[in-house]
Parts: structure tokens; sequence; C-alpha cells
């Protein structure tokens, strides 16, 4: 990579790429105002408004989006004629859990064996710095060959749709020939990967009733329908035996022919107990990215301590529905409100309501801007071929984009390997991989620019 002028570039600015990190990872930048300040995230926000206007960006603007956010945008105009390039990345990030379980602390930026460790270091702070890493090492090596827009989201971890519905809004702005979305990552350190499918998701409240009042177990278990109960029943009809998810109507025997995920290593990225199975069938790369997936987020019922001999009048769940690429999520949460309906048990009173919703996402990786992806990764990561893979999670906004531009091209790339943690404690980033991957991201555009 050394003969490599851009390379040269970017890793002479690596010491200045750890000093913004460090900056901006300082941001408490989580975008739920009740836990944390509007003050950091509003912070954060004018650290990349001023960053887009010191590399020379025009219309630098803090957009206020209708969930009380702030979105970050600016363009970089290119030679006359030449393509739109559109960065994406997001600057708000997870609550850190529980501080005290952080090996040091969450808005630090602390180097140890090699990594750099710190909330947001890898999703998706670091991904606001490979941007401006790439256009760094363009603008020292003949300049930025596109007309290049930045839009960096404030609320991405929140899923509050407020950039969103922005973009539908004001579809002019963020328009493009290709898309690059900074915040997937590679399938493993040192191995270049484009996401090229996400899951969609859906998540349904749903409350059982059987009764007026909780009743004494002594008295009237055995006869009085429980609740609580009904609703356990009703969770489990969501999974085969093998643990499968079942959802009447919807098809689960989808397959994934990219990229395979060992299932012993698997099993140490999830961190799976010793002797716990595996659930589901098929390869474990058909059950994370290609079928849909179901998982109780949680129950509301008695807690252990201080439970009392009753039989339950009522429960609830919150279901999430993980969707996959071909579904769609509104015809998915009907058939999961059906399913969990027409398996309540004993008559009991069954309400479902959903509360949140993503489509899908599915890219079209024979264009021209995978062929210049392609060829970049391996000149960024000598002896590697680019892969492609699948992501379990939701981005909204690709399929926001997908739909407001369906000519532009899309790639999802980014800094959140298995070993980054990203939204556990002691998240980090691999300074290896960020450099890499900016290398990358500047090449791509160099070849996009003259394909």
């Amino acid at each position: 990579m050394s003969s490599n002028p851009v390379a040269e570039t970017v890793a002479s600015l690596m010491p200045r790429a750890r000093a913004e990190l460090t900056e901006l990872v300082a941001f408490k930048s989580v975008a739920d105002f009740d836990q944390f300040p509007r003050s950091e995230s509003e912070g954060a926000a004018r650290w990349v408004a001023d960053a887009l206007g010191a590399e020379g960006f025009q219309d630098v603007a803090l957009l206020d989006t209708p969930d009380g956010t702030q979105s970050v945008y600016g363009y970089l105009p290119g030679p006359a004629g030449a393509k739109t390039v559109l960065l994406y990345a997001h600057y708000d990030v997870q609550p850190p859990l529980d501080e005290a379980a952080w090996t040091t602390p969450p808005f630090d930026l602390t180097e140890r064996d090699g990594r750099w460790y710190g909330r947001g270091a890898a999703d998706c702070k670091g991904g606001v710095i490979m941007h401006l890493l790439a256009l760094r090492a363009l603008k020292a090596n003949g300049g930025v060959p596109v007309h290049v827009k930045v839009i960096a989201e404030g609320s991405e971890e929140m899923g509050t749709g407020g950039l969103e519905r922005y973009a539908e809004e004001h579809p002019d702005l963020l328009e493009a020939d290709t898309i690059v979305i900074g915040d997937a990552g590679n399938f493993r350190v040192g191995l270049p990967t484009v996401t090229s499918t996400l899951r969609g998701m859906t998540l349904v409240r749903v409350q059982v009733d059987t009764l007026q009042g909780n009743l004494h177990s002594g008295q009237f278990g055995g006869a009085a329908p429980d609740a609580l109960a009904a609703l356990i029943r009703v969770l489990d009809s969501l999974r085969a035996e093998d643990g499968s998810t079942t959802v009447d109507g919807l098809a689960p025997e989808t397959g994934w022919d990219g990229l395979q995920y060992d299932e012993q290593q698997f099993r140490e990225d999830a961190k799976v107990l010793d002797g716990v199975q595996l659930i589901g069938s098929g390869t474990v790369a058909d059950r994370i990215w290609a079928r849909p997936a179901v998982t109780v987020l949680g129950i509301d019922c008695p807690p252990v301590v201080g439970a009392t001999p009753s039989v339950q009048a009522s429960a609830r769940a919150l279901v999430s529905l993980r969707v996959p690429p071909g579904v769609d999520a509104a015809e998915a949460t009907k058939l999961l409100q059906a399913h969990l309906e027409a398996h309540t048990p004993w008559g009991a009173r069954i309400r479902t309501e959903q509360t949140g919703q993503g489509q899908a996402f599915s890219a079209d990786t024979t264009s021209p801007a995978y062929a210049a992806m392609a060829e970049a990764m391996s000149v960024a990561y000598p002896g590697q071929e680019m892969q492609y893979a699948g992501q379990g999670g939701s981005i909204p906004l690709c399929n926001t984009l997908a739909a407001l531009y369906p000519h532009a091209e899309i790639l999802l790339i980014g800094l959140s390997e298995p070993e980054a943690q990203i939204h556990a404690v002691n998240e980090s980033v691999s300074p290896q991989e960020l450099e890499r991957l900016s290398v990358a991201e500047a090449l791509f555009l160099r070849n996009y620019a003259a394909g």
C-alpha cells in the first residue's frame, strides 16, 4: 500500500484523525434528551459542521429534522460535469449502558492493545472521520474528482426517523448518482466487505387480558385463565422446535449465497455459552441475513422479588421481527399480528399495536459503483478481494434514499466489524481499518469519477 500516494497521505493523517476522533467521542451525543443533555448532541453537530467548513464545503447547515434533532449537511463542488456522491455517517451514539463495566471511560477515546476504545468510535463517529480522511487524501493528490455531499445524521440510533422525513420533504437535497453509507462494517478485520442487503424490522406490542383483576392462586388457580401463561403460549408459537422463527404465512426458507459465516466463528463472535446450541436451520448466513427472526425484547409481568401468589389478569410484551429482503415490512407486520391473534389460547383477549417499522434493503451489486469499489478495496487491502455480506440490522434511511433516488447506486461500508462490539460496553475501532477504508473510499471516488 505504501507505494500509493493516497495511502501515504492517509497514513500521515492518522495522528490528526485520532485527535479529531478523541474530540468527537467526547460529546455524549445520545439523541435521547431524557438521558443526556441536548447540548451534547448540538456540540457534536457543530463540530461536524466546523470540520466540513474547514475542508471548503459550501452550504454547510445544521438541519432541524422533524424528530427534534439536527443533521449536518455540506456540499463540496467538484469539476464541471462530474458525478455527485453522497457520503453518509451519523454522529449520534448508543447510550453507554453500564459505565462501570467499561474498562476505560466510554467518552474518553483510549488506546489499548492496538485499538481505540470509546462509545461511537466505530459506530459511527469513526465513519465521519473516514469520510474526512478520504477527502483530504484526494485534495492532497490532485483534487476531489466528483461533487461531494456529506450528511451526518443526529438520531440514527434512536430510530425516530427525523432525517428520513426531512429528506422526503426536501427531495433535491441528498440527490446523488451514488450514495456511500459509512455505517456498516467489514466481515472481519482485514477482509474488505460491502454490505449488500439489510433486514427490515417491525416492532409490535402485545397485550393479553383474561380477568378483571388478579386472583389468589390458591383459591382460583387451576380454572381461572392466567394472562401471563396465555402470553407465554402465544410467544412460544413464534418458534419451531429448533428455534426457527415461525410466523404463519411468512416464508422461512430463503437462502444466502454470498460470503458464508463459519459456525464456530459465529459462536465465538456471539459469545454463546459452552454446550448451548445455536437456533434455526440452514447456514448461519441464511439465518442472520436472509430469513425472518423474531425476538421478544421485553415482557411486563411481576418481578420475582415481591411477587404474590396471584393468577395474573394481564400481561404484555414487545416483539421484534427482523424481515428479510424481498418481504414488505408492512405485510410482515400484518402476518405477525394475525399470527399472535390466531395462536392466543383459551379465548383470551389480545391487542396488538405496531410501534416501529423499517423496510429491508437490497443493493444492485452489478452496478458500476460496485466495480469501482472492488478495485479500490483490492488496492487498499493488498491480496484481498472485496466480499459481499448481509447485515441482520436495519438502516431505514437506505430505503428512503433508494425510493427517493431510484437511479442512485448505494454502497454500505464502515468500521463496525465484530471486534468493534458496537452497541455494547467497550466499543472500539481498529485504526488500521480506519486507515485502509479511508484509502479505499478515496480510491473509489477516483475510480468512480473515471468510470
